[in-house]
């Protein structure tokens, strides 16, 4: 368990049904495997605090809760969010409870990460259109 992760948080949204227990350790290796991670982006993601997998000897060991940890970082990154904002989800999200206040806080980011991935999907959409537009023309001179 992350050293601040406690529970009623956002690990839940990200939680598979997998049966794991709290005893259950991944090493380093499986978890880049399974998450089509490079092993330096999770030791990246140690360095920065983020994850705290256990030491033995060299190996590193991630617990159950460590690997939902990962999920939700990996979540927050593909929407988007950049490495500082995902250290003030977690920060939030490490709390004891989310109280009034920080569950706020958490929907207003997502809120917004939301309007700006919207704004992104249009813009490549014109982006596609314009293309398809191309192809058309182009293919229309042959």
């Amino acid at each position: 368990m992350h050293p601040h992760a406690q529970t009623g948080n956002l690990i839940g949204l990200v939680r598979d049904e997998t049966g794991d227990d709290a005893e259950t350790m991944y090493r380093i290796g499986e978890l880049s495997r399974e998450f089509s991670v490079t092993l330096r982006t999770l030791r990246f993601y140690e360095d920065r605090n983020l994850l705290s997998p256990k030491r033995v000897g060299s190996t590193r060991l991630y617990s159950a809760a460590e690997r939902e940890r990962l999920k939700l970082i990996l979540l927050a990154k593909r929407s988007g969010f950049s490495l500082a904002e995902i250290e003030e989800i977690l920060e939030v999200n490490d709390q004891d409870h989310l109280t009034r206040e920080a569950t706020e806080k958490l929907i207003n980011k997502f809120k917004r990460q939301v309007g700006v991935l919207t704004e992104q999907k249009k813009e490549i959409d014109e982006a596609l259109d314009e293309v398809a537009e191309t192809i058309s023309y182009l293919e229309s001179r042959l």
